[in-house]
């Protein structure tokens, strides 16, 4: 085991191309300087980049200044997709992303962020906390050197935009479609043409003609990228991430090697900007919202029936298909859709049942 992982460290440190120098780790008078990377960019990615910001801020300060974190935005010293490598090797130090980009190097990685008709943002917190999930995603991580946590999860996300309507499943043969992780292996065996580019590149791609749709986030994200620019077409619900859960990862042997107040500084703050970001998500996607209705051009569509059906069964392929690729991720899929089941008897109850009969008590049909 120390062998393979001795090979795995060389190998992800030379597969990370730096795009700036970097200097020693810094751990003088009392205090330890972490660098943390990210996949978003700050001028496009508010909410997303200034949740890892947040972050930051909140471990340094819970710590007394003692650990001080410094963010460094995609591309300011790694590439955007090349963080998880670049954490692995102990390059830099933590990473700030959505963890079905490295689903190459493990599918389990999916499930501890967003898989189709999973669960939802309160259900995935619960089963990571308290479904065994956090000890099946340390054990994931452990064969990469990082260690992870919850830092942000964006809620039930919006299904994408489109340059043109979208009827059948028919409709998506040969549509160029932008999504990663499971999901766009769903619209692959739909016969879609599915890419995986960064945010940033997305409404280029769809001006340009190079694709044909996309998925981003909800309506606050994609107002601020400027998919509202790109296309008229909006469809919902995101079929693909029910609650998207993004990753603190961190260097394990770093992890390992912090005074265990540290990393309860460190869990607190995770914890708790968890809870910060997706509340802010949901309240500016409130706002984003009312300014999308107030725009005349822009169609916001519900995917029909028919096309909730075949995404479901696709699905559903598509899931087990994942858990049958090795052992580890069997394992994450039988915990996962175990717990699924039963948070969903307990929601159609509780969160699903209120709010029917809200709708029905205060007259909204």
């Amino acid at each position: 085991m120390a062998t393979r992982r001795r090979a795995l460290l060389v190998g992800a440190a030379a597969a990370v191309a730096i795009i700036e120098p970097l200097p020693a780790p810094a751990v003088a008078q009392g205090t330890r300087e972490l660098k943390l990377v990210t996949t978003w960019t700050p001028e496009k990615m508010t909410g997303l980049q200034s949740s890892a910001e947040r972050l930051a801020q909140s471990v340094t300060a819970l710590s007394g200044g003692h650990l001080k974190v410094t963010v460094y935005p995609a591309e300011a010293l790694v590439h955007a997709f090349e963080v998880f490598d670049a954490v692995s090797a102990g390059i830099v130090d933590m990473y700030h992303a959505s963890d079905y980009y490295f689903e190459a190097k493990s599918p389990a990685f999916s499930f501890f962020c967003a898989v189709p008709y999973g669960m939802t943002a309160d259900e995935v917190c619960s089963w990571i906390d308290f479904g065994g999930g956090q000890a099946l995603w340390d054990e994931v991580d452990a064969q990469f050197n990082i260690k992870p946590l919850k830092a942000l999860n964006t809620g039930v996300q919006m299904g994408g935009w489109f340059i043109k309507e979208i009827n059948t499943p028919k409709d998506f043969s040969g549509l160029r479609y932008r999504m990663p992780g499971p999901g766009g292996e769903v619209l692959r065996r739909m016969d879609a043409t599915v890419v995986s580019i960064p945010g940033g590149e997305i409404v280029d791609a769809l001006k340009s003609g190079a694709i044909d749709a996309s998925e981003w986030v909800g309506p606050w994200m994609d107002l601020e990228l400027g998919l509202d620019q790109a296309a008229d077409y909006y469809y919902y619900p995101g079929f693909h991430e029910p609650g998207t859960n993004n990753t603190l990862g961190i260097n394990k042997t770093l992890w390992d090697e912090l005074e265990p107040s540290d990393r309860a500084v460190i869990e607190a703050a995770t914890q708790a900007e968890v809870t910060r970001s997706l509340a802010q998500f949901n309240a500016e996607n409130v706002k984003a919202l009312k300014r999308l209705r107030a725009d005349k051009r822009v169609k916001i569509t519900r995917f029909n029936d028919e096309l909730v059906k075949v995404f479901g069964k696709l699905s559903k392929e598509v899931l087990a298909d994942m858990a049958a690729k090795d052992p580890l991720t069997r394992k994450v899929y039988d915990s996962y859709m175990a717990f699924l089941a039963g948070i969903m008897d307990w929601g159609e109850l509780s969160e699903t049942g209120y709010r029917n009969t809200r709708r029905l008590a205060l007259g909204f049909g």
